[in-house]
């Protein structure tokens, strides 16, 4: 495994020696304008990069949809219309890409099972995180106290103004929700895709001690980080991925 660091690493799971965990830089890999879930011969340079076995990265298509998929085995296509992967097998790196939404890597090291997570607005309002902690429950045998959670980096509530929509949603779908939107000089609102995350994970079982917020502002750190709503909707993506080994 590679660790070196052109890769983000979590504290949140460095007392497990049994799972891989990171987030990909612009320094890991310098490919651009890619998204890794359709272009085999990037997957295979990223995981020559982190030195892992060619074809042993998974990627689902991401669609912004509350949609979890259980891998129990490498699939010989793209997994559609799906935003979070979910897996108790060894040797299998599930994978989301991000430019500026959240990246949720989670690890029982009870029941040994992973899952990484994409969600941007529409997945963070639709409980996509809530549906993976469920679905590691009913599949897994889970307890949620169990699960430890990385948040990784992301576009910083400081940059992200949103419209109503978004607030209309969260409102009615994010616990303690005035801990995520705050009014700015204009009367728009910003966003704490962070925070929402958390408080999800903390709603559905999940210690506040045992979940990471990297803090990690894609938009922000441009030097570090790929970022749609900076550079445009076909800019590079990081990778973030979580693996048993």
């Amino acid at each position: 495994m590679d660790n070196n660091t052109s890769l983000v690493q979590y504290k949140v799971f460095e007392p497990f020696k049994n799972v891989f965990a990171f987030t990909t830089t612009k320094q890991t890999l310098g490919i651009e304008n890619v998204r890794f879930s359709n272009l085999p011969e990037n997957k295979i340079k990223l995981a020559e990069k982190l030195g892992l076995p060619s074809g042993s990265l998974v990627f689902p298509d991401q669609t912004h949809s509350t949609c979890v998929a259980e891998i129990s085995e490498l699939p010989e296509q793209v997994i559609e219309e799906t935003d979070a992967l979910v897996s108790n097998k060894a040797g299998i790196c599930l994978c989301v890409q991000t430019a500026d939404c959240v990246p949720v890597l989670l690890f029982d090291p009870v029941a040994n099972v992973v899952s990484a997570v994409h969600a941007g607005w529409r997945g963070t309002v639709g409980k996509i995180v809530e549906n993976v902690v469920m679905q590691m429950v009913s599949k897994f045998g889970t307890l949620p106290e169990n699960i430890r959670a990385a948040i990784g980096p992301s576009i910083s509530p400081e940059i992200y103004e949103v419209g109503d929509e978004v607030v209309d949603a969260a409102i009615t779908t994010i616990p303690n929700v005035k801990r995520t939107l705050q009014k700015n000089g204009s009367g728009k609102y910003h966003f704490n895709l962070w925070e929402a995350n958390r408080q999800l994970l903390i709603s559905s079982g999940l210690k506040a001690s045992n979940i990471e917020v990297l803090g990690a502002c894609s938009f922000s750190v441009s030097e570090k980080y790929y970022s749609a709503r900076r550079d445009g909707v076909e800019t590079g993506r990081m990778v973030s991925g979580i693996m048993i080994i």
